[in-house]
Formats: structure tokens, C-alpha cells, sequence
């Protein structure tokens, strides 16, 4: 008995040293010096203040920011300790009524937008932590982001051109716009 003890806790403490000190080690060494931005986050910094990171989403409301999609994280929104959505079917109620108050609160931020509210935002995704939106959510925030900044909507509509990504090897996945990086070039261009 003494012997089978005795071969557990040895193999208990290597493998403790090779999976859990040493593996990782090399991994973030190896991460270090091959992509040290993204191993680090990804985080956006300016004027050597950390503004957030490409890929977590964050909650802008102001109108003269383009607004990113809603998060179901708890305790807080874009949690990103706790990324999670809400598991609400589409026919629940409780989602049903959060979707009408973020389609109201759109209607109201851009009374004379009478184009269809795209889908992404007012549906949180699976993570919660969703930094990009698309497109079309873009371009229909464009007229309010114009309208806030004293701004030509076309000159708004041309900068979310130019921050949209297209799919992956131009097959995978959908095109998108960062909202975190789109809103800096916003804060980048001097409003009229």
C-alpha cells in the first residue's frame, strides 16, 4: 500500500511541474516572443492610458458613439469574467420585452430612422463580450453618430466603409465592424 501511495504522489507532483508550471511557462514564453499584442489582450492604448481590448465588447451610449451590441453578462454588462448570454428562447417573454426596449431606445436616440433595426442590436450573442456588429448595424447608427457630431453623414457612412472586415480568407465568417476601433477614428476626425 505504501508503495502505490508513494508512486501517486510522485506522479501527482511531476505532472504537477510539467502540466501546470512548466507547459504553461514555455506556452507564454513562446507566445511572448511570436505575438506579444495578442498574447497580451489586444488591448487598444492611447496617450498611455488603456482605452479597452479589440476583443471585448464595451457599452457606449452616447449618441455620438456608435452603440455595440447588448450583453447578457451578469452581475454587469460586457463582463468579461463572466461571459455568458441569457438562454432565453425566442418566444419568452422576458426576451421578447427586452428586444421591444432596445428597438424603442433606438426609435427614440434617431426619431427619423424608419429603417429596419438590425438584429444585432438588440439580441445580446452567446458571450456577451461580442466587440464587433455588422455592417448594416453600422450604417444604421450613421445618421445619429452625423447628426451628434455637427458631422456629413456620408463622411460617417465612408469611415464605416473603411473599418468594415471582410470574412476571413474571404470565405469565413460574416463581415463586421470593430465598435471600439470605429468609435476612436470618430474621436480621431474633428467634428464640424
Amino acid at each position: 500500500m505504501l508503495a502505490h501511495c508513494r508512486a501517486a504522489l510522485v506522479s501527482l507532483a511531476l505532472l504537477t511541474i510539467v502540466t501546470g508550471l512548466a507547459y504553461p511557462a514555455i506556452v507564454t514564453g513562446i507566445a511572448q516572443v511570436a505575438f506579444p499584442y495578442r498574447a497580451n489582450g489586444s488591448l487598444v492604448v492611447k496617450d498611455g492610458k488603456t482605452l479597452g481590448s479589440e476583443l471585448i465588447g464595451q457599452p457606449f451610449d452616447d449618441p455620438k458613439y456608435f452603440w455595440a451590441r447588448p450583453s447578457a453578462t451578469t452581475p454587469f454588462a460586457y463582463n468579461a469574467g463572466s461571459s455568458s448570454g441569457s438562454n432565453l428562447s425566442p418566444t419568452n417573454a422576458d426576451l421578447v420585452k427586452a428586444v421591444q426596449a432596445r428597438v424603442d431606445a433606438l426609435r427614440a436616440a434617431d426619431p427619423g430612422n424608419t429603417a429596419p433595426v438590425p438584429v444585432d442590436l438588440v439580441t445580446a450573442s452567446g458571450s456577451g463580450l461580442d466587440p464587433h456588429i455588422s455592417p448594416a448595424a453600422a450604417l444604421y447608427q450613421t445618421a445619429r453618430v452625423a447628426k451628434a457630431r455637427k458631422m456629413d453623414r456620408d463622411a460617417v457612412r465612408e469611415l464605416v466603409e473603411r473599418h468594415t472586415q471582410g470574412r476571413w480568407l474571404g470565405v469565413f465568417g460574416e463581415p463586421r465592424v470593430n465598435v471600439l476601433e470605429l468609435n476612436l477614428a470618430l474621436d480621431g476626425i474633428r467634428s464640424s
